[in-house]
Parts: structure tokens; C-alpha cells; sequence
């Protein structure tokens, strides 16, 4: 009896350039909040074939950043203002949570590596290159929350960096100053290595919802924008 044949299962390192460069292109609002998506334009794009594309599709969709409609193909979500109040919301229960953990754990080791996440965000302040300068933004928070030594909610806080970053796009969350986020992680970072606690959860707390307000802000200009011209 001759052996069936199988079909053979996608290059798994195609399927994660696809998804890396799927990343990028939400990240980048090249992909936008409503949008259909059309797999055989990202296969073109990218210069790869439509079954990576695909399976990288169905990656995301597990990861709540695109759905599938049976017949109809893949959509990014339209923006919804409560669900990012809710992101930024228990972005500051799961930070706050951590912080007392992270003081105990602080080290010299420790203070030097969370200095250096605060200075590459500094830098990257300075710098036109808004995207980067979101991501070391990013990057400062989750160094704060990994030196708590709690894998699962250091992995929780980093989906949500991607539920923020990838299904609302990089340019929805530059309507807050960088220089009060300079400032609130300059604060942040003294009271942390002087181990004030209180003071500490003080700046955290306001820093996370003074972003959120403008974020939220922002999302509702657009909104009646979008409304105004029939979109």
C-alpha cells in the first residue's frame, strides 16, 4: 500500500516573517483600525507566497488583533474608545501591582539596567523618529515590570503594549507630550531607587493616566472628524 501523501506544513520561518512584517505594518498604520485585509496585497508586499501570510493571519487573530469572517476574510477591529480606557486601565493595575514586588528585588544590577531603559527612552525623546521613540517608551515600562520577577503579568502588560500598538496604530498614540513623559519617568526612577514605595506608586499612577486622557482625547477628535466628513 503506498504511503498517503500529507501536504507539507508552511516554512514555520516564513510564517513568522510574515508575522513580523504584518507587525510592522499595523504599527505603522499602514493597516489601519476597519480595514479589510487583503492577504494577496500583504503576500505581494512582503514577496512571499499567500499560505505564510495566511497562517501568520490566523496567528493574530488568536492574539485578538485581527478576526476572521467565515467567506469573507480578515478585518482589523474599528478603534473603540472603551476598550482603551480598559487597556489603560488595567495596564495601571497590573504596573501598580508590581512596583512593591520590584522595590524588594532592586539591586545595584537592577537600578543600573532600569537607568538604562530610562536613558535609551531619553535619547530617544530627542530623536524625530516618533515610532522609536514610543517603543523605548514602552520598553522603560516593561523593564519595570520584568525587574518584579513575575513572568505572567510581565507577558499580561506586554500584550497589552500590542493590543495598544498594533490594533490602534502607532500614530492614535502620539498625542501625549514627551516631555511630561521624560519627566514622570525621571521622577519615577529616583523614587524608585530610593525605595519610596508610596511616592513611586504616586508617579506611576498619575503618569499612566495623564497618557491615558490624552490618548483618549485624541481617539475622540478623530472620531468626530471622521464623523464630520462621512467616513
Amino acid at each position: 500500500m503506498a504511503p498517503s501523501k500529507t501536504k507539507p506544513a508552511p516554512d514555520a520561518g516564513h510564517t513568522r516573517k510574515a508575522y513580523q512584517g504584518i507587525r510592522q505594518m499595523l504599527f505603522h498604520n499602514e493597516i489601519v483600525p476597519g480595514q479589510k485585509i487583503a492577504y494577496r496585497d500583504l503576500a505581494e508586499r512582503l514577496g512571499m507566497s499567500q499560505t505564510p501570510v495566511i497562517q501568520a493571519l490566523k496567528w493574530l487573530e488568536f492574539q485578538g488583533l485581527v478576526r476572521h469572517e467565515r467567506h469573507r476574510g480578515y478585518y482589523t477591529e474599528p478603534v473603540s474608545i472603551q476598550e482603551v480606557e480598559e487597556i489603560y486601565d488595567f495596564r495601571e493595575q497590573i504596573e501598580l501591582a508590581l512596583l512593591p514586588r520590584t522595590l524588594a528585588r532592586m539591586d545595584n544590577t537592577s537600578i543600573i539596567r532600569l537607568e538604562d531603559a530610562l536613558n535609551a527612552h531619553l535619547k530617544a525623546s530627542r530623536e524625530i523618529y516618533l515610532y522609536g521613540r514610543l517603543l523605548k517608551d514602552m520598553e522603560f515600562h516593561l523593564t519595570l515590570a520584568d525587574l518584579s520577577g513575575n513572568r505572567v503579568q510581565h507577558q499580561t502588560l506586554r500584550l497589552l503594549f500590542d493590543l495598544l500598538y498594533l490594533k490602534y496604530g502607532g500614530n492614535i498614540l502620539f498625542s501625549t507630550s514627551m516631555d511630561k513623559a521624560d519627566t514622570a519617568h525621571k521622577e519615577l526612577f529616583g523614587h524608585i531607587r530610593g525605595n519610596r514605595l508610596d511616592d513611586a506608586r504616586t508617579v506611576l499612577s498619575r503618569h499612566i493616566n495623564s497618557v491615558k486622557n490624552h490618548v483618549l482625547s485624541g481617539l475622540e477628535r478623530l472620531m468626530k472628524e471622521k464623523d464630520k466628513a462621512g467616513f
